[in-house]
């Protein structure tokens, strides 16, 4: 195993885990996108810290038994041990870098952390093509540009799948008879791109980025220099902004029905919208709410025929047609209120729920870019029929981008257009 790193089974836990000085353990799986992204970073990490800090893997699925004592439930999950006791923070999911640092840092003298600091050096890595975002678009992007023998580096600051990842199934996406769950869509994405030889940089931070010099600056000391950039950012839930919603945002507020309709179960919901994704999240939601009711400013939906049909059919969902939320309450556990307002008559009233899921569309995930980016009316990137913006040899594809229509398959078209454009300039 590359670093300094040792892996260990369950039998070996209390001698080389309880029985060192200070120790972190990664539990890892296979067939897991989050631990291979978290692999690099560990294998690195161990030669920079590995002369005071122990470093260990164990296989989750190969010792369960352990992994249910520590209460690990997710892989990959880091767990930080100072004198065979737990020290700090758990870690799992798409554990960025700056986080594993903090907890080792957290174990060892502050002017030896400080030393390990001064001693990492930057690393430039050149590439032909880099791609923002791992959703369909920077995806598609990444497989058609690999494919072209281009050496493309696909950097995301959270998992590669995007949204979609987070979509309960996709119905539409053609080649695939049944619905698929949609972190399965994105997983079959991001595994077609590794088969052609994208390399990626998952669940970073990306510290700096130079347009116009086809530059990145990745976890604060890798400078990507490409010649050139694919943004594929994509978008993201767009708040409402009325008062409670910050606040209650995670606890009892929630923008992703695969995330949080299971804690659902004969439960009473509240969806703000009604447009395709409230109508399609909410029919998802039905699986485990009791009753829901959906609060829309229009008197009619604007989600799709089919979808619409369906919502109509089922007697859990009612309807608050041309009213809109002014203020979110939180009473307890589970115990939300909604203050609506009657836009004909401008009566407000108050809805007692369990839960409120918002659903009103999305804004572009453009915060990382300066001002020099030409923008539309809504704030998403404007480009021209090859995806080529305002600064030569910069590309946008996907939901970040001007478009009529924001789908899966239109995100595919836009990062295969992209490619093909700089597939074609560089070869």
């Amino acid at each position: 195993m590359a670093g300094k790193i040792k892996e260990i089974q369950a039998s070996e836990f209390k001698k080389e885990v309880l029985g060192k000085k200070r120790a972190v353990v990664d539990f890892y799986s296979t067939e897991c996108p989050p631990c291979e992204a978290l692999a690099s970073k560990y294998e690195s990490l161990s030669t920079l810290y590995g002369d005071d800090i122990t470093f260990v893997k164990i296989f989750r699925q190969g010792n369960r038994d352990l992994a249910a004592e520590l209460d690990v439930s997710s892989s990959p999950t880091l767990l930080f041990y100072q004198d065979g006791r737990l020290s700090g923070p758990k870690l799992s999911g798409g554990i960025k870098r700056s986080e594993i640092m903090k907890g080792l840092d957290a174990l060892i003298p502050e002017d030896r952390a400080a030393e390990i600091h001064g001693s990492i050096k930057p690393v430039v890595t050149n590439c032909d093509v880099a791609v923002l975002g791992g959703g369909p678009a920077g995806l598609t992007a990444g497989i058609y540009l690999a494919q072209a023998h281009l050496n493309t580096i696909l950097i995301d600051t959270a998992l590669p799948g995007g949204y979609v990842a987070t979509t309960h199934q996709v119905s539409n996406y053609p080649g695939f008879i049944e619905p698929q769950p949609g972190f399965m869509l994105s997983h079959f994405m991001g595994e077609q791109a590794k088969a052609n030889g994208v390399e990626f940089r998952s669940a970073v931070e990306v510290s700096k980025i130079d347009l116009k010099n086809k530059s990145i600056l990745v976890d604060g000391f890798e400078t990507i220099e490409a010649k050139k950039i694919v943004i594929a950012t994509g978008s993201r839930p767009r708040p409402l902004n009325v008062p409670g919603e910050k606040e209650y945002q995670g606890q009892g507020i929630s923008y992703c029905a695969t995330c949080d309709g299971k804690y659902y179960d004969d439960k009473e919901i509240v969806v703000i919208g009604g447009g395709n994704s409230s109508i399609e999240e909410s029919l998802f939601l039905s699986k485990f709410a009791s009753k829901i009711t959906i609060v829309h400013q229009f008197d009619t939906l604007q989600a799709n025929k089919e979808a619409q049909k369906k919502i109509f059919a089922d007697k859990k969902i009612k309807f608050m047609f041309e009213h809109e939320p002014r203020e979110f309450k939180k009473y307890g556990n589970m115990d939300m209120g909604v203050v609506v307002e009657n836009l004909k008559t401008g009566e407000t009233t108050e809805i007692r729920t369990n839960g409120i899921f918002v659903f009103v569309g999305f804004i572009p995930n453009l915060e990382m870019f300066n001002d020099e980016m030409e923008l539309d009316q809504w704030g998403y990137l404007k480009t021209g029929e090859n995806m080529q913006t305002n600064i030569p040899g910069v590309f946008a594809a996907g939901d970040v981008r001007t478009k009529a229509f924001r789908q899966i398959t239109t995100a595919v078209a836009d990062g295969t257009i992209a490619a093909i454009t700089i597939s074609k300039e560089l070869t």
